[in-house]
């Protein structure tokens, strides 16, 4: 209630113990705005530009306790009585956060602090406040909450809380026992419509795809989005055969209706693999791992379909395995005990060095290499090779910032190569070390090139134009013809390892290289001999003119940095 202010309370009241002049400077340079409250009266008096401040018209400004009270949001009242009515009881200082309603009907956020005055009694007379404008950052922190839990494109769950998701189900055994199933979303060559279109037309295309995904949902289902191209979903109370049926309900509402956009309707085909959720799956990890592969298999068969992960006794064992190799591969990112070694690739006349393939080697907690033979093949399994990728890359991109003459080539992953959201991280990472891009060289398999071809030729044309350079690894292993070789636009190509092998004494190996260089000479790339063993091998890829010989016979890979001792030269 408001109280009547008498003569005799003008008399009681303290004066406000300040210097206008100088707190209105000071305290308005850090932001702030302070005022005094007489706690007998219910008067308020402000220093500085208060009405502005606080986004009030003049005549709004708050002169008693009741009016400002009036102009703070209601749910926030019973905070602001607490913290007041414990300083009252004796405390020191007081702190909160309010919205406080503006002259135009909006709020801003405001912070207060305080402490008071006693009089000769012990009792408080006076309280002397500070506040500050705080919408901006309430804001920020409100959006960064919502990007800690959602995705911002789509409004669902972000990755991160989807896997949090399916490990409170995988704990709740009364819902397994109901029967639930996980669903992996692939929408198919998505990097294409970049491409073609730009990243807005894909981006609408992603929304539109949410939509009708979640339109196949029932209450209670759940879906979140699993990566740049990929939703996933956990179904309730769904068995095999519902499984499927859900899984064809996603196919059919994108199979038989283009997608409005910008740039007009366009076609777009889905992948899918899932499985239905046990009491043998430990983690969410685990099963998204099984979703990848079934997912794999979906896109092997020609995708636009549905693949069931089926299990069995052997695999569950390799998958136990896998998971133990998994960890301890995430353990050694942690712990930063993933390393680059280096392998030497020397100019087949002169025997100079001129640049170095980058390979991944883990060191266990006792320091001991482990073959990558052990641990590649599992993390590619898991999906967690991209990590890796990544990871390569900081490192090169890092050894050439501090190295101004060495020039490295660093492989990546059919799986990194393929996902538009990796690649775009990758991009970016090359984007920051722009001015060592013209000494990177990025290689990529041949079968991968084949499998996905849009994909990798989009990816190797954003390199290139960053300044990167783009190899053919295991040249010859996927039979790729002229045409395509000419569309990827490759700087280098490397002939597989198998038909260097005793290629001087094997005819088949001879014809077979000879037709390799004269289609790599075609497109005017150069050309790498991998894995030469001896110098016969080196001297039969010299007579046929291989510029660049790799292999144990000139270094094995090692993790020393051997450009601290040689001569480098650029290619």
């Amino acid at each position: 209630m408001a109280m009547v202010e008498t003569a005799q309370d003008q008399r009681l009241e303290p004066s406000p113990p300040w210097d206008l002049g100088l707190l209105t400077r000071t305290i308005g340079a850090a932001g702030g705005l302070v005022y005094s409250w007489c706690l007998r009266t219910g008067r308020l008096d402000w220093a500085g530009e208060a009405p502005a401040a606080l986004g009030l018209a003049a005549d709004d400004l708050p002169r008693h306790a009741d009016d400002f009270q009036k102009r703070i949001a209601p749910d926030d009242l019973p905070a602001r009585a607490i913290a007041l009515s414990r300083l009252h009881d004796g405390g020191t200082s007081h702190a909160c956060e309010f919205k406080f309603r503006r002259s135009d009907g909006g709020y801003e956020w405001l912070e207060e602090n305080g402490s008071v005055d006693l009089d000769e009694h012990g009792e408080p007379i006076r309280f002397l406040g500070l506040l500050r404008v705080i919408t901006s950052r309430k804001n920020r922190e409100s959006g960064l909450e919502r990007l800690a839990f959602f995705d911002e494109l789509t409004g669902h769950l972000n990755r991160a809380r989807l896997e949090e998701a399916l490990d409170e189900i995988l704990t709740n055994g009364d819902q397994i026992g109901a029967h639930a199933a996980f669903l992996l979303v692939n929408i198919d060559r998505l990097g294409m419509l970049n491409s073609a279109y730009g990243f807005d037309i894909a981006d609408a295309v992603i929304v539109e795809i949410a939509k009708r995904v979640e339109n196949c949902t029932r209450v209670g289902d759940i879906i979140g989005r699993a990566g740049g191209n990929q939703f996933g979903l956990v179904l309730s109370g769904e068995d095999s055969r519902n499984l499927q049926r859900v899984a064809d309900q996603i196919l059919v509402s994108v199979r038989d209706r283009e997608v409005n956009t910008g740039a007009g309707p366009l076609a777009v085909s889905l992948s899918l693999g899932g499985l239905q959720l046990s009491d043998d799956l430990p983690n969410s990890r685990e099963v998204m791992g099984r979703a990848e592969e079934a997912l794999s298999n979906a896109k092997s068969q020609g995708r636009d379909r549905f693949a069931l992960y089926r299990s069995s006794a052997n695999r569950r064992a390799a998958r136990r395995k896998s998971l133990a190799t998994g960890d301890a591969v995430l353990r050694a990112l942690k712990d930063d005990r993933i390393k680059l070694a280096v392998q030497p690739i020397i100019d087949a006349e002169s025997g100079e060095t001129r640049l170095y393939e980058c390979l991944m080697r883990m060191l266990d907690e006792d320091g001991t290499v482990v073959p990558a033979g052990i641990f590649i093949p599992v993390v590619e399994q898991l999906g967690l090779i991209r990590r890796l990728d990544v990871h390569t890359l900081e490192l090169a991109l890092c050894e050439l910032a501090e190295v101004p003459d060495v020039n490295l080539a660093v492989n990546v992953s059919g799986m990194t190569a393929t996902d538009p959201s990796t690649l775009d991280h990758l991009l970016s990472l090359v984007h920051v070390h722009a001015g060592v891009a013209d000494r990177l060289i990025i290689e990529i398999t041949e079968t991968v090139a084949m499998m996905d071809y849009e994909e990798v030729a989009r990816f190797s044309a954003k390199l290139r134009d960053l300044g990167c350079r783009i190899a053919l690894d295991d040249f010859g292993a996927g039979y790729t013809s002229f045409r395509h070789l000419k569309s990827l636009d490759v700087d280098l190509v490397k002939i597989d390892g198998q038909f260097v092998k005793d290629l001087p004494v094997n005819s088949e190996n001879q014809l077979f290289v000879q037709t390799l260089l004269d289609l790599a000479n075609g497109f005017g790339a150069e050309v790498v001999g991998e894995c030469v063993e001896n110098e016969g091998e080196a001297e039969a890829l010299r007579q046929r003119g291989v510029q660049f010989l790799q292999g144990y016979h000139f270094g094995a890979p090692t993790l020393e940095r051997p450009w601290e001792q040689s001569s480098l030269h650029v290619i």
